[in-house]
């Protein structure tokens, strides 16, 4: 983590910036980095891609879901179908 730090703080001496850069992350990754975030324990960003994938999850179907995520959805009709009797008070 150290090394990680001096890394960033020699290349942004490189270029002449003081001020933080922000990157665009693509929606698909958002989840890798968060699992980074947690294998790094870098609580900061876990919590960050969290909130974040939360308010992209927020108010979508399933399917607008895997589609954002680029989730295979490998359920039959019948594990489909299973899944909402088991899980009936969300679908009221």
């Amino acid at each position: 983590m150290k090394k990680l730090k001096e890394v960033s703080t020699s290349r942004s001496k490189k270029s002449g910036s003081n001020t933080k850069s922000k990157k665009k992350v693509d929606d698909s990754n958002r989840p890798r980095l968060s699992k980074a975030a947690n294998y790094l324990n870098i609580k900061s960003l876990l919590d960050l891609t969290c909130q974040n994938m939360a308010g992209m999850i927020k108010g979508k179907t399933p399917e607008e879901i895997h589609k954002t995520f680029n989730i295979k959805n490998d359920f039959t009709p019948e594990e489909k179908e299973e899944v909402r009797r088991e899980n009936a008070w969300v679908f009221e």
